[in-house]
């Protein structure tokens, strides 16, 4: 699973960080180069490129790595280059390992860290009163 065009990878990088939190699969990432100008064009340089993409696997965050619009040749082999020492990412056994795992409309996770939390009823889905 993961993300492909439309962002630079530091646009990318807080939806592949909560896709991290998701999922017990892998996570590929290809973003463009930086996002587009003004004329349509990507001006991020392949060394800007590769610096980003290595601090998100350097984070631990992604397996498979790429380039989408506005990459070239250059901005791939500086890509390589940059991951090549990185470890992938270790998918979790499983998203809720060590946690409470509550939902309403959405799932919430409670951990060793999280603060007091008050849990009420704020959810009502099935439209009583």
């Amino acid at each position: 699973i993961g993300l492909n065009c439309a962002l630079g990878a530091v646009e990318m990088r807080p939806f592949i960080e909560a896709i991290g939190k998701c999922t017990t699969t892998y996570i590929i990432c290809y973003p463009n180069a930086g996002l587009p100008n003004t004329f349509g064009g990507y001006d991020e340089t392949p060394q800007v490129t590769g610096k980003h993409i290595k601090d998100l696997a350097l984070d631990g965050l992604v397996n498979i790595v790429g380039g989408c619009c506005g990459t070239t040749p250059a901005h791939i082999r500086k890509i390589a280059e940059e991951v090549k020492a990185c470890k992938p990412r270790i998918p979790p056994a499983s998203v809720s390992e060590g946690y409470m795992l509550l939902s309403g409309l959405e799932p919430f996770r409670i951990g060793k860290y999280t603060n007091f939390v008050n849990i009420g009823e704020r959810c009502n889905v099935a439209g009583s009163r």
